[in-house]
């Protein structure tokens, strides 16, 4: 059904596939860039993978203006007030982000300030509220293939003094270019491949089932399911198969745009407010999370899970089974899938597993419940549903 209203917005160019990296230096003079910022995190740097994309920029002629690694795993408030800082103080004039979520959610974070012409980036809070501002340049290179940030309109920062992971939303936080070459996920670990590909099918479920959903995002949503059921397990057990990991890339980045425009819903909701109080990695959240929010949401969304039951485990099982038991096949699907993950890399399918704790429940079910992704979650929840999905998962 199409909405009375919405609205969609995928504005970043995309260079996917061989030699795509070797394309960044002419992006970046057509947008204007001489100077750019390289973002990146101390490990890409040691591993090597920062290094591919510096000579690609080199010998494109790129002069690089300044290189900046000391990311953490979750961003920060004051590490994005620092590199804001530190691209004035290095005469920059664009950013290219090489990195995972974090690293590219921290140039957005940078890009936000500097557009602005901001100190902090809490100078600039508010859902869609930000104008354009000054053009900062901007190119997003992902190393993983699930959070799909090089293609959404979100940037989620930790506020560390109040446990939080913040979330800013506005049209102007996509990148002007996202970069997808095989050379920067080659390497990384089967459980990291498959963390981060549940991340990528869980935005594609929710952004298919909330509220919010809309014809243009269930359809990138729908070819990124489909490209996980194909591909995601096949990219774990071989990590070179170059097939298998641009076809995460691209399922990655329609998963991102899919829910940039819809929204998620209740399991990110959660997953947030996790990663806030306890720390643990969004992508091993999403995937203990993903069953027990669809549970919770399958009364509502019986309609549209077992629709998706067609393009994650093919039409031979989506025929074979009756039109009413579909929905709970899609989950028994993801079940299954998560199973073979964990036999083939240790992918967790509990909280324990993560290391919550029980008695961390309230504060995180108490903070979900505030979180902005659960205002478009299909089943109003509240507290006391939350610490039972948490019980359940745990």
């Amino acid at each position: 059904m199409i909405p009375e209203y919405y609205e969609f917005q995928s504005s970043a160019k995309i260079l996917s596939g061989a030699f795509a990296l070797e394309n960044i230096p002419v992006e970046l003079d057509n947008l204007g860039c001489l100077r750019p910022l390289i973002l990146s995190d101390q490990m890409l740097e040691k591993i090597g993978t920062l290094q591919v994309v510096l000579d690609a920029l080199l010998s494109g002629g790129t002069e690089i203006g300044g290189i900046y690694t000391d990311i953490p795993a979750d961003s920060s408030l004051e590490i994005v007030n620092r590199i804001g800082s530190y691209y004035k103080e290095n005469n920059c004039d664009g950013i290219v982000a090489v990195g995972g979520g974090s690293v590219i959610d921290t140039a957005k974070g940078a890009r936000m300030i500097l557009s602005q012409h901001a100190v902090d980036i809490m100078e600039i809070l508010g859902c869609e509220s930000m104008k354009r501002g000054e053009q900062i340049p901007f190119v997003a290179i992902p190393t993983t293939s699930g959070t799909g940030s090089e293609s959404t309109l979100v940037a989620v920062i930790s506020n560390e003094a109040r446990k939080l992971k913040m979330e800013f939303i506005s049209y102007y936080l996509q990148p002007d270019a996202a970069v997808l070459d095989v050379r920067m996920t080659e390497t990384l670990p089967p459980r990291m491949t498959a963390s981060t590909g549940m991340d990528a099918l869980c935005h594609a479920i929710e952004a298919y089932s909330c509220l919010q959903k809309n014809p243009l995002s269930d359809a990138y949503a729908i070819s990124a399911v489909k490209m996980i059921g194909t591909y995601l397990e096949e990219a774990v057990a071989n990590g070179k198969n170059k097939e298998a990991r641009l076809a995460m890339a691209n399922a990655s980045m329609m998963a991102g745009a899919a829910f940039s425009n819809s929204m998620v819903g209740i399991v990110h909701a959660v997953g947030h407010a996790l990663g806030g109080v306890c720390h643990i990695p969004h992508g091993d959240a999403m995937t203990v999370l993903l069953p027990y929010g669809m549970e919770y949401n399958l009364e509502k969304c019986r309609k549209e899970y077992g629709e998706l039951l067609l393009y994650l485990a093919g039409d031979n099982l989506y025929s074979r089974t009756p039109a009413a038991e579909r929905a709970e096949q899609l989950i028994r699907e993801i079940r299954n899938m998560e199973n073979r993950l964990h036999n083939a890399c240790g992918l967790p399918l509990t909280l324990k597993e993560l290391g919550v704790k029980t008695e961390d429940f309230l504060q995180a079910a108490n903070t979900a419940v505030n979180d902005g992704a659960m205002i478009v979650n299909p089943r109003q929840a509240g507290v006391v549903d939350v610490l039972e999905l948490l019980k359940q998962a745990y």
